[in-house]
Parts: C-alpha cells; structure tokens; sequence
C-alpha cells in the first residue's frame, strides 16, 4: 500500500463550511421572516408574487445569501481541486471532477441568487416573465447546481478517503451524497425524483463543512 504524503493545512478551505452555512442561515432567515410559504416548483403567478413582491426583503436575504454561498463554494472548490491532485493514481481526472463539478456548482448557484432577486424587481412585471424567472431559479438552484454539487462532493470523497482527509465512513457518505445529487436532473423525467436535490444539497454540506475544517487543519496521515 503505498505511502500517503501528508496534506498541509488550507486554510482557505473553510470556505466550505462558510458556504454551507450562509446558504443556510439565508434560508432560514428569508423562509422565517416570510408571511407566506416559498412557491413551490410550478407554482401559479398569484403564488410567485405574493412571496417575491410581498415579502421583497425575505426575497432579497435569499438571493445575496446565494450569491454569497456561490462565492464561498469557489473557493472551496479551488481547495477541492488542489486535494484531488494529491489522490495519487487517477488524480487527474479527479481534479477535472472537482473542477467541472465546482465550476457548474458555483454557476448555477449565482444565475439562481440573480434570478431570485430579479422577481423583486420590475424585471418581473409581466406574468409570463415572473412564471419563467421563478422555473429558471428552480432549474438552475436546483437542478443543474444539485448535479455539479454531487460532482465535487464525490471528487471531494473519493480524494479525501485516499488521503486521510475523511475518515472511511465520512468518505462513502460523500459519494452517496454525490449519488443523490448527480440523479437530480431526473426531476426533469419524473417530479417524483424531487427528493433527490435536498438529499444531495444537504448530505453534501454536511460532507464539505466537516472536510473544509479538516483541510483547513492538515491531514498527518490515512484517516480511520
């Protein structure tokens, strides 16, 4: 079994749990302060305005904590990347996993964060273009961000379990995070398939805010 180099500590990495937990606190914060529900995916024009035009302000805590949590996650990835270069045999393609995968996350998080506050805005003024910005944030928060999310979260599970970064059990729960995340677009198939985006997004913060912490501390050796 070959030797495993130490990994040094990145501070930077505690970008991850950064980012996990301003999306969440946004969450929180914007669902707590509303005086309606969030409009689920499909929901009618009425639905869509009485949350983004009632409650602009809970509206707006949403889309900067997303925006936020994007710019987090970048650099997390850039983290990610770097650990997937010390995995040994493979490597290169898993930095190219964490990049793709890091790169989509960070994308489609930011276009969901500047759909959402666009419904705030006159940008929304005509109901077909409320209806249409309102699928875009879903699809794109949803959908497209839980797929690239699973990407970095596997790159992030299979490095971190060859490195000593995530102790065994931590490792397999990142690549069935990843799963979950990866099987969202077939929400696009089956709505049935839903479940699959908040399994992914929140197995996989827990997965990236407890490696974020090891990585910003530095690995001696194989984690057990």
């Amino acid at each position: 079994m070959p030797a495993i180099s130490p990994v040094l500590a990145d501070r930077a990495a505690l970008s991850g749990p950064v980012s996990g937990a301003t999306f969440l606190a946004a969450l929180a914060g914007a669902l707590s302060s509303a005086d309606v529900p969030y409009p689920r995916p499909g929901s009618d024009v009425a639905t869509i305005r009485r949350f983004f035009r009632g409650n602009r302000g809970s509206a707006r805590v949403s889309a900067a904590g997303q925006l936020v949590s994007a710019a987090a996650l970048g650099r997390f990835a850039v983290s990610v990347v770097r650990l997937a270069g010390a995995a040994g045999p493979g490597s290169r393609g898993l930095r190219t996993a964490a990049a793709a995968g890091g790169a989509t996350a960070v994308a489609s998080l930011a276009a969901s964060g500047l759909c959402t506050a666009a419904l705030t805005t006159d940008r929304a003024e005509s109901d077909e273009r409320a209806v249409a910005l309102h699928r875009r944030a879903f699809l794109a928060g949803g959908v497209v961000h839980g797929a690239g999310f699973g990407l970095l979260v596997g790159a992030l599970g299979v490095a971190g379990g060859r490195t000593g970064v995530l102790p065994r059990g931590v490792a397999r729960a990142a690549v069935g995070s990843a799963a979950a995340g990866l099987l969202a677009p077939l929400y696009l198939v089956a709505e049935s398939a839903a479940w699959f985006i908040p399994a992914g997004r929140f197995s996989g913060l827990l997965v990236t805010g407890f490696a974020g912490v090891r990585l910003a501390r530095g690995v001696r050796g194989p984690a057990r």
